[in-house]
């Protein structure tokens, strides 16, 4: 453990990150309180609580951009008549600059740099919407046939992936025709891919199975699940340290487990509870440290700052 820092705001939930190196800034989704945490990963300290986010979920900072974009699923009654939006931070003011409508539930998003485009999982709405980050417009809303998990972007072969948990089945998406262009079945082992994390020089997709606890490893040139492992159970946001090929499996049960990354292989190193719906990761690479918002430490929300370095993690 390097630090517990005490937060602002109520022992809620809290749901993604999303790190901008550049300006050494975490971001966080506080969706039980409704803002946006800001926190300086040099100094250990939050710089700004920003409110007006009611029920954030997603959430991607874009440095080249200098945009932090934020999924808002404004509440049930929002949800209700499809009024969930992407809020667009300046990553330096810390102001909104647009407000952009993005279906019933916006949860994860994925950018494409060289189309300048935003994929955002629509989980409730069963659809991927895709948005125009230099004009602030939604361009595309494309169907996927079944509820929305994670979406993620794989530089390689350029395309979009997502995971259709209802369904189980992980989505290829062509950002240029905005069509989906495969549709790869995972096996019963896996039930509801909720999660998901690609490892583009490694050509590996991790998928987290969220209604049976399994991590499942699947290789992107042949569409082949290769591994299976147990993760803490309800397993939600993945993260990875590229540096160390060291990949981190967060959990609702508060369990995070982490395995490394070999060349052939993905094998666990260990896991433990982290705290209170420890589901959310994020990791630097430049220091190695892992970062865990946990709803409640006696009485308060904390975010945890951890280095591993043995098989067991620390309470």
């Amino acid at each position: 453990m390097r630090a517990t820092i005490v937060l602002p705001g109520s022992p809620s939930r809290f749901d993604y990150q999303s790190q901008d190196a550049a300006l050494g800034r975490l971001f966080i989704s506080h969706m039980g309180d409704g803002t946006v945490l800001v926190f300086d990963i040099k100094t250990n300290r939050v710089i700004a609580n920003l409110p007006g986010f009611p029920e954030d979920t997603g959430i991607t900072a874009v440095p080249s951009l200098n945009r932090v974009y934020v999924s808002v699923t404004g509440g049930w009654l929002h949800q209700a008549v499809g009024h969930g939006e992407i809020a667009v931070l300046n990553a330096t003011t810390l102001k909104v600059v647009a407000r952009i409508p993005a279906g019933r539930f916006p949860d994860g998003s994925a950018y494409v740099p060289g189309l300048h485009r935003l994929y955002v999982s629509d989980e409730s709405g069963g659809t991927e919407t895709v948005i125009d980050t230099t004009t602030n417009r939604r361009v595309a809303t494309l169907s996927l046939g079944g509820s929305a998990g994670m979406t993620a972007f794989d530089p390689i072969s350029g395309n979009i992936f997502v995971n259709v948990q209802s369904r189980n089945v992980l989505a290829e998406i062509d950002p240029v025709a905005n069509a989906i262009i495969a549709r790869i079945p995972l096996p019963r082992t896996c039930l509801h891919n909720h999660g998901l994390l690609i490892y583009p020089k490694k050509r590996l997709a991790f998928i987290a199975c969220d209604h049976n606890a399994r991590l499942l490893t699947l290789d992107l040139q042949t569409g082949k699940v290769v591994s299976i492992h147990t993760v803490g159970r309800n397993p939600d946001v993945l993260a990875l340290d590229s540096v160390r090929n060291r990949l981190y499996v967060a959990s609702e049960s508060g369990v995070v487990a982490v395995f490394s990354i070999g060349r052939h292989d993905i094998r666990k190193l260990g896991e433990g509870v982290i705290g209170d719906n420890a589901h959310t990761v994020s990791v630097d690479t430049a220091t190695g440290l892992a970062y865990f918002p946990i709803r409640n430490l006696r009485g308060h929300p904390v975010l945890k700052i951890m280095a591993f370095h043995s098989r067991r993690l620390p309470p």
